[in-house]
């Protein structure tokens, strides 16, 4: 059974975002580290490697992609443990990328955006992104990562529909 879709394809006036929470409970300087120290991100999207800070790029090895892809990220803002901004290039495009935390009582909810340029595109970033969020929370848990295949194609519709929202 495929996970349920929880994102949301908000309209912009440059394209759209696709916006996608999750809830932690834990303190936002854990999570923080989950999402932004490279022995953190090898167990759920991949490590990276380089000089880190705002207006400085690192390497990202997307580990759990076929053939395992490194890619540049670029840190467009940090502001610890509440803000990233990222923009990278690849095979597939432009991502520019958003991490927000915030708390709420012993809840830290993290609230992930991708700019799009193109409402369309949800349709394939939106299950990926879900996947790689549950990854996160699986590993941050000790539990048994999730497989991309429950997420792909199953949420497509979803993103290209459902999730589509006018704001």
């Amino acid at each position: 059974m495929s996970p349920r879709p929880t994102g949301r394809v908000r309209s912009t006036a440059t394209g759209a975002d696709l916006v996608i929470t999750r809830s932690f409970r834990a303190p936002i300087e854990d999570v923080w580290q989950s999402v932004t120290a490279s022995e953190s991100t090898a167990r759920w999207i991949g490590r990276w490697d380089g000089d880190a800070g705002p207006g400085k790029t690192v390497r990202l090895q997307m580990a759990f992609e076929k053939g395992a892809p490194s890619c540049n990220v670029s840190i467009d803002a940090c502001e610890p443990p509440r803000r990233l901004a990222l923009s990278m290039k690849d095979d597939y495009g432009d991502w520019r990328l958003e991490l927000s935390l915030a708390t709420k009582g012993e809840i830290t909810e993290l609230t992930f955006v991708q700019h799009l340029t193109d409402p369309a595109l949800a349709g394939d970033t939106g299950p990926g992104w879900e996947y790689y969020l549950d990854m996160l929370a699986a590993s941050r848990l000790g539990e048994p990562l999730p497989s991309f295949a429950d997420y792909y194609p199953a949420q497509r519709a979803y993103y290209l529909g459902d999730a589509r929202t006018q704001e």
